[in-house]
């Protein structure tokens, strides 16, 4: 392909069912792959033809040469290259909003705001770029007189580690998919990204490749900033993590999938890191006093979270702790009343539904089935599923700790708040928590936070856990399995860290100094210097 063929977003053209790799198209010649309606289950065309580890290599190897020039971009370029796929994103929103209702049967609206959130994304890690902190500037100013030993001048920056591995995620084809929010972060940083696309929407994943390289193309960035593979996760993505030229990974989907990314990249010559969002079940805790006060609204209003999507968020609530009462007697019915009245909405895949649809019939044999949404004739719909247990039953069975991808949700009924206080620290860690309190709740509340900090990546009280603000104070992320590493997050834009590492300079001749810890601070960004912060 031309350079003079690679300069617009090019949305407008039909699909050609191919890779793009260092801004040529390339087509595959492993197995081909159709993208399938799930609201329909009719097949999409074009099909899409996996790459192999030829593939592999030479997106890689791509990606390391762009590196040396890529990394060395100021933040002002670099912002202008985010910025620019954002626009041409935002220009191709028909063409995207088409295409990845199609793919993933999910309402013109949803996907609208999707398209909305992805170049919002970018646009946030265009603003942190020109900010500057993300320098992570300190400057420690030599004390030659300094007894009973001198100290050195030592001044510390942040760099790009290097090409970066992003795996799209099914549940959120544009936000957590090829120019989401691994990719945004991973750009921001320096890092070149080489992307392998869900199956799920391998189309909406070319439109958005296309105005990628679009933008490379327009700012004049390196061609291997930025590839596009397709090919299953065993082969063409275990080559992709265990490529030396991949020094980072960014994951989002099953826990059996990033456990085994994990290892895979574990156990290379040089291990390098993996950011995996995996699995989590998002306890509700509605304490005593709120459920008091409105026992039957929090009931309804719990349904509507946990059936938003067909409960294929991340953050869908699976499980409800409280202490068993008349009140929570009252929550419990008017759930299931909500529930009762819910109709079946697509899952994003056959196998989605099919997994879905395995996991609420092992919960019948263990828990008490409390209520099911409407009956469906449609293909791949997801009926939702309401549970009751007791804390006893819960504590004993692996089972009933287990998350379900949809909309399903387990009560666990507790004797009383110290039960609950139990529970909770036998589950696993968790991308979300949520309190509902009133006043009265307080104490309660403030000895369940204490544990919860130890559970969760983000606590809620009062609220919902669907819907993660795109910002500079959250958090997407928690121990394991709602992450491989809990000291980070997928979402805001401390995501960034994630794609850097410190380096420190000492004794440095002035000239030589990068720019972000020289003298005079040329880009007038904030540094800490002998330990305070400074503009100067």
């Amino acid at each position: 392909m031309t350079t003079a063929q690679r300069t617009g977003p090019d949305t407008t053209q039909e699909l050609t069912g191919q890779m793009i790799i260092a801004g040529d198209h390339v087509t595959g010649t492993g197995d081909a792959i159709h993208a399938v309606n799930p609201a329909t289950d009719e097949r999409l065309q074009p099909a899409y033809a996996h790459g192999t580890a030829a593939d592999v290599a030479r997106a890689t190897a791509a990606a390391a040469e762009a590196f040396a020039v890529y990394r060395n971009t100021s933040s002002s370029d670099r912002a202008t290259f985010l910025t620019a796929i954002a626009d041409n994103l935002d220009a191709a929103v028909d063409a995207l909003v088409d295409r990845a209702t199609a793919e993933s049967g999910l309402p013109v609206p949803r996907i609208t705001g999707e398209v909305g959130r992805t170049s919002g994304q970018l646009r946030l890690f265009a603003s942190v770029l020109r900010e500057g902190s993300w320098h992570g500037a300190r400057i420690d100013p030599a004390q030659p007189d300094r007894t009973p030993m001198p100290r050195a001048d030592i001044r510390q920056r942040k760099i790009a580690l290097g090409p970066v591995a992003v795996f799209g995620a099914s549940n959120f084809p544009l936000a957590f998919s090829v120019a989401g929010g691994d990719t945004a972060s991973a750009l921001a940083a320096g890092c070149p990204v080489v992307v392998k696309a869900h199956d799920a929407h391998p189309g909406t994943s070319e439109l958005v490749g296309r105005a990628i390289t679009a933008a490379i193309a327009s700012t004049g960035m390196p061609a291997g900033t930025f590839s596009l593979l397709y090919g299953s996760g065993p082969d063409l993505g275990i080559a992709l993590v265990t490529d030396p030229n991949i020094k980072a990974v960014g994951f989002t989907g099953s826990r059996s999938g990033g456990t085994a990314l994990v290892r895979a990249a574990a156990s290379r010559p040089e291990p390098i890191p993996v950011y995996a969002e995996m699995s989590s079940i998002n306890p509700v805790y509605p304490l005593p006093g709120v459920l008091a006060a409105k026992a039957a609204d929090l009931g309804k209003a719990f349904v509507g979270s946990l059936t938003m999507g067909s409960g294929q968020f991340c953050t869908n609530p699976g499980l409800v702790i409280a202490v068993d009462s008349p009140d929570l007697g009252t929550f419990v019915a008017a759930a299931a009343d909500a529930v009762r009245e819910t109709t079946p909405t697509p899952m994003l895949t056959p196998t989605i539904a099919a997994s879905y649809a395995d996991g609420v019939q092992t919960f019948d044999g263990a828990a008490q089935a409390v209520a099911r949404g409407a009956e469906s004739t449609a293909p791949n719909a997801c009926r939702a599923a309401l549970f009751t247990t007791t804390a006893d039953d819960f504590l004993a069975s692996e089972t009933l700790q287990q998350e379900i991808f949809g909309s399903s949700s387990l009560v666990v009924k507790c004797r009383d708040q110290q039960q609950v206080q139990e529970v909770t620290a036998k589950l696993e860690g968790q991308l979300t928590a949520t309190i509902h309190a009133d006043d009265t709740d307080h104490t309660a509340a403030g000895e369940l936070l204490q544990l919860l900090e130890l559970k969760a990546g983000r606590i809620l009280f009062n609220g919902w856990p669907t819907g993660v603000e795109v910002g500079h104070a959250m958090v997407h992320g928690g121990p394991y399995p709602a992450t491989s590493d809990s000291r980070t997050t997928s979402v805001g834009s401390l995501a960034i860290e994630r794609f850097l590492r410190p380096v420190a300079y000492q004794d440095v001749p002035a000239s030589l100094l990068p720019t972000p810890v020289a003298d005079g601070n040329p880009e007038q960004i904030w540094r800490r210097i002998d330990g305070e912060l400074s503009r100067d």
